[in-house]
């Protein structure tokens, strides 16, 4: 039996769904139950959460008691901020687990987890345990909760990692970039396995497609501004499927341009898999160094080409040819036009994700981890 641990965030984005989709993929592919332990952020609360970072984790009981009820033999965590930390992977580890740690972003050394300062840029000014960087930048917002995000990173990332038997991460470039960081990782190996990608049930046809997709959060770092004004000058639709902070900002720099947007919210995975099928291309236009780039990779899937941005992992999914520098709305633009529809592109990144992400390679590559 497999445990998977995950803390969710505030807010909802890809690590919760590559964690709902090992949840419903690893029985299918391995034969073995899979139970999965959420906590969450939304209804934790500001004393809770406090408490949760600077002790490094909150009841591990909970986590000692699941391993034993279920006889779970690995718990395979994924957020663990801020209220399971290092404490339950010791735990699970007292119980009889093996516990791997899925590092998902760069949260062992950054407050947000994203390499983002506040103005969007990317930055690596925090380093191994020296997180007042991120302090005095206001990373996150309250000043208060960048005090105990700053303290409780650089006391206890190293524990976290020692807690582990074996890491994880989703993209070479986010082990580069977290040793970059001088994360805690010492010599210890960081298996790569990409997210699982499935084929979906409705393939694209780019070559009769009529407008172009923007799937992700409407935030600065997903860069949906510069997808906007790409697709306005080169004189094609685009249709933007998600939410967030961002959404009347953007809404409203589409009106000025006179741009032909349209904002159909954040969709679940049936009808983004629909929205797909009737495109010409995505865009992925992100400022963030991607640790994987998982809207990418399911377009990719769905036989779309793609149009991005050449930041973090999204260079280890698409051919250089298909990636401008990041911010830059001419230079997309072009590409827009160039991918426009081009199905044999679509044809080339459907086959790279069948391979890569596929659900039963990853199961495979999880497997041998589990076994140790």
């Amino acid at each position: 039996m497999i445990l998977l641990l995950h803390n969710r965030y505030r807010t909802l984005g890809g690590e919760e769904r590559v964690v709902e989709d090992l949840a419903r993929m690893l029985p299918q592919e391995l034969g073995e139950e899979v139970q999965l332990l959420q906590r969450e952020s939304s209804a934790a609360g500001r004393a809770r959460a406090t408490a949760g970072m600077l002790r490094g984790g909150l009841h591990p009981g909970e986590v000692a008691g699941a391993v034993r009820a279920s006889g779970a033999r690995v718990v395979h965590a994924h957020n663990v901020l801020p209220q399971f930390g290092w404490r339950a992977l010791e735990a699970a580890r007292g119980a009889g687990a093996r516990t791997v740690l899925h590092l998902h972003q760069y949260r062992l050394v950054c407050a947000v987890g994203t390499c983002l300062d506040p103005t969007g840029d990317d930055c690596t000014r925090c380093h191994g345990r020296d997180t007042r960087p991120g302090l005095r930048l206001g990373c996150r917002g309250s000043r208060a909760e960048g005090a105990v995000y700053a303290a409780a990173i650089s006391a206890w990332s190293q524990r976290l990692v020692d807690s582990a038997d074996a890491l994880v991460a989703p993209s070479a470039f986010a082990v580069s970039r977290l040793r970059e960081l001088g994360a805690p990782l010492g010599g210890r190996e960081v298996h790569v396995v990409a997210n699982p990608v499935a084929a979906p049930q409705l393939a694209a046809q780019p070559q009769s497609g009529s407008y172009a997709v923007c799937a992700a959060r409407l935030a600065p770092e997903k860069g949906v501004d510069i997808a906007i004004r790409a697709c306005a000058s080169a004189g094609v639709a685009l249709t933007v499927a998600g939410d967030g902070p961002d959404e009347q900002k953007l809404r409203a720099l589409a009106a000025e341009l006179g741009a032909d947007v349209r904002f159909a919210g954040r969709l679940p995975g049936a009808e983004l898999e629909r929205l797909r099928a009737g495109a010409a291309l995505e865009v992925v236009p992100s400022r963030f160094a991607e640790t994987f780039g998982l809207s990418c990779a399911e377009a990719m899937a769905a036989g779309l080409p793609v149009a991005a941005t050449s930041v973090g992992a999204l260079a280890e999914l698409l051919p250089g040819d298909d990636l401008v520098a990041p911010g830059d709305a001419a230079a997309l633009s072009s590409l827009v036009s160039r991918l426009w529809g081009d199905a044999a592109a679509g044809a080339r990144n459907a086959a790279f994700i069948a391979t890569h992400a596929a659900p039963s390679s990853v199961a495979k590559q999880l497997a041998a981890i589990y076994d140790g």
